[in-house]
């Protein structure tokens, strides 16, 4: 079949135009898949080459580019849903390991390049979820089993979800790993301070059952407290340690208060003061230890050592003070009527006694001022005896029993007065009742009749008081209210003695009626 030439022509122009189409499309096509401009041209000379060494017509170059434009679009294809599959298998990482998504152009279409490191990038993610996830395995593993040896209850929120979740967790972010590595060290570090207290607790148990000297036995029980969680071994031992303390805080307490009294034993020997005693504070410490034990133990040695070296002077001291308490006990004897009747020579001893004592008492205090002087010059401070120097707390005893002797008379005299009062007022009880009462009676009566004047009221006692009076011819003894029983006295001159009395003497012997002053 001839082709005219116009038809030439237009077939010419047609296959340019479909030239041009083809080349743009191709130009779409590789712009769409990304190829860069560089090798856009190198492509396209390729296919103008191809061209013409193939030397195909139109149409064939038409099919081919056909057949390769449906290979392109399938290779688009496919690289976007290869790239939409990575994308979602790297918003998955992100949602887990808290990443960032991978930076690529949504909208382009991928190069195999391109995609071969979105693979690489996501196959790191995998190992890194891979290595977290067994990470977060292991440490809450041991969480768990922390957990329940210290019997720990969980306080945070981030500690229950933590506590709560299961090995599939939906976080594995650097901060949710954090959490349980820190959850972790915080229950290592109680599980470690715990058993150092259980430490420290068995080594004091172990000390206090040699000291106590605890049998086999008792200490044995004890290991059947020592199974379950650590709280509870501490609990048990702790409760052993506080029962043996207790013990010996008893035996301390014990042990303490004997010592305590061999203190105050030597106290007394040395004539410690209150004063020089209340220096020694531990004494009156009630918190019993092995301190105040020891404290205790070096004041007893120290005042021993005190005391034995001044050994003789103290009980030079202590000699000179029993000898006063027996020289006070003869005083009192002194000063009771009933020492006079005499049963086998006991006043005769006792006076014996008395002259003695009084001898070697001076002697001895004499003794003692002179050691107490050389010691005071040796050691260059005042020798006290219970807070004061040795012969101020002598004359200091002198002057109390002074003020005793005094104390005691001023009261006899006191009770005597008393007495005369209410014998004046009431009439006086004869001590010793007569033996024969027939001639003491008659006897009564005759001197009721001299004795006794009926006007006056006055007792039998008054008037042998008044009459003794007239026989000393004095009167000072006289009570200091007979003028005011005798209100007629005070018109007769009081200065002139003799002449009251004798006024008196005549009242009581004419029965004169001398009013009485109530």
């Amino acid at each position: 079949m001839r082709i005219d030439k116009d038809g030439s022509e237009v077939l010419a122009v047609e296959s340019m135009a479909y030239l041009y189409k083809a080349l743009s499309f191709l130009q779409d096509l590789f712009e769409s898949v990304g190829i860069p401009e560089d090798q856009r041209l190198e492509r396209t000379e390729v296919v103008k080459v191809s061209i013409e060494e193939e030397g195909i017509t139109m149409l064939q170059l038409e099919k081919d580019l056909g057949i390769q434009l449906e290979v392109r679009l399938k290779q688009k294809e496919d690289r976007k849903r290869e790239l939409k599959r990575l994308q979602e298998q790297d918003q998955a990482f992100c949602e887990l390991l808290h990443t960032t998504p991978y930076s690529m152009d949504r909208a382009s279409v991928p190069s195999l390049e391109e995609l071969d490191q979105f693979r690489c990038y996501l196959a790191r993610l995998a190992e890194t979820k891979a290595c977290r996830q067994e990470e977060f395995i292991s440490a809450k593993k041991q969480i768990l089993l922390l957990v329940e040896e210290l019997d720990y209850t969980p306080d945070t929120s981030v500690e229950k979800d933590v506590l709560c979740e299961d090995e599939d967790t939906s976080d594995l972010s650097l901060e949710k790993l954090a959490a349980l590595h820190d959850l972790l060290h915080q229950l290592e570090v109680l599980r470690a301070e715990n058993e150092i207290v259980c430490e420290d607790l068995h080594s004091q148990i172990q000390k206090l059952w040699d000291e106590l000297q605890v049998p086999y036995e008792e200490r044995e029980a004890l290991a059947t407290f020592m199974t379950g969680s650590i709280p509870k071994r501490r609990k048990a031992l702790q409760s052993e340690a506080d029962r043996l303390e207790e013990l010996k805080i008893q035996n301390l307490k014990k042990v303490i208060e004997a010592v305590r009294e061999e203190l105050a034993l030597y106290w007394e020997k040395c004539f410690y003061s209150q004063e020089q005693r209340e220096i020694f504070a531990p004494y009156y410490d009630e918190d019993y230890s092995e301190t105040l034990l020891q404290l205790h133990d070096a004041e007893v040695v120290q005042l021993k050592r005190y005391y034995e070296v001044h050994r003789e002077l103290f009980e030079g001291i202590e000699k000179w003070e029993e000898n006063w308490k027996l020289f006070l006990e003869f005083e009192r004897r002194a000063s009771d009527p009933s020492r006079f009747i005499n049963r086998g020579g006991n006043l005769l001893k006792e006076e014996k006694q008395r002259a003695r004592l009084q001898k070697t008492f001076l002697k001895l205090e004499e003794e003692l001022k002179a050691q107490i002087e050389l010691w005071e010059q040796e050691y260059s401070k005042a020798f006290v005896v219970n807070g004061q120097k040795f012969m101020e707390y002598v004359m200091e005893q002198w002057e109390m029993h002074r003020l005793e002797k005094e104390k005691a008379k001023q009261e006899r005299h006191l009770k005597k007065s008393q007495q005369i009062e209410v014998e004046m007022f009431y009439g006086s009880t004869p001590k010793i009742p007569s033996k024969r009462e027939g001639l003491g009676s008659k006897i009564t009566d005759t001197r009721s009749a001299i004795f006794s004047p009926r006007p006056f009221g006055l007792s039998s006692s008054l008037s042998t008081y008044i009459f003794l009076c007239l026989c000393i011819q004095t009167y000072i003894h006289l009570p200091t209210y007979l003028l005011s029983l005798f209100p007629s006295l005070k018109t007769k001159d009081s200065k002139n003695w003799k002449s009251m009395i004798s006024y008196i003497q005549g009242a009581f012997w004419s029965n004169q009626n001398i009013p009485l002053h109530h």
